[in-house]
């Protein structure tokens, strides 16, 4: 379970699947056709550091969360699928949050939230 609490004090819990394994990252959610709207996944570093992500084989829109050693968010961006350009964190982050596009606007998450797992 992961919970982002927003700037306004709400929370908003995922159940996700941790991507612990180099090979586990690298699948990420590759192939799957859906992501329900609760449902995510988290993709934990040993220590800080820049990440990018590409969305090869990847039919879901995701919203990349980019997470900061803190806790806290340090930005929030939208993947298109099977685009090949990758999408950075543009700075060192410890965790990256996966969750169907559009959900973090939806649910007022935004960059400065703060998330516990």
């Amino acid at each position: 379970m992961l919970t982002v609490r927003t700037a306004a004090g709400k929370l908003h819990r995922f159940t996700v699947e941790v991507a612990r394994s180099p090979q586990e990252q690298q699948q990420g959610l590759m192939n799957r056709q859906s992501l329900a709207p609760d449902r995510g996944m988290i993709f934990p570093y040993a220590a800080p550091q820049p990440v990018s992500f590409w969305m090869k084989n990847t039919y879901i829109p995701l919203d990349m969360v980019f997470i900061r050693p803190d806790n806290s968010i340090a930005r929030i961006e939208t993947a298109v699928p099977l685009n090949l350009e990758p999408v950075s964190s543009l700075e060192p982050i410890s965790v990256v949050l996966e969750i169907p596009a559009g959900r973090a606007a939806e649910l007022g998450i935004k960059p400065g939230d703060r998330v516990s797992w």
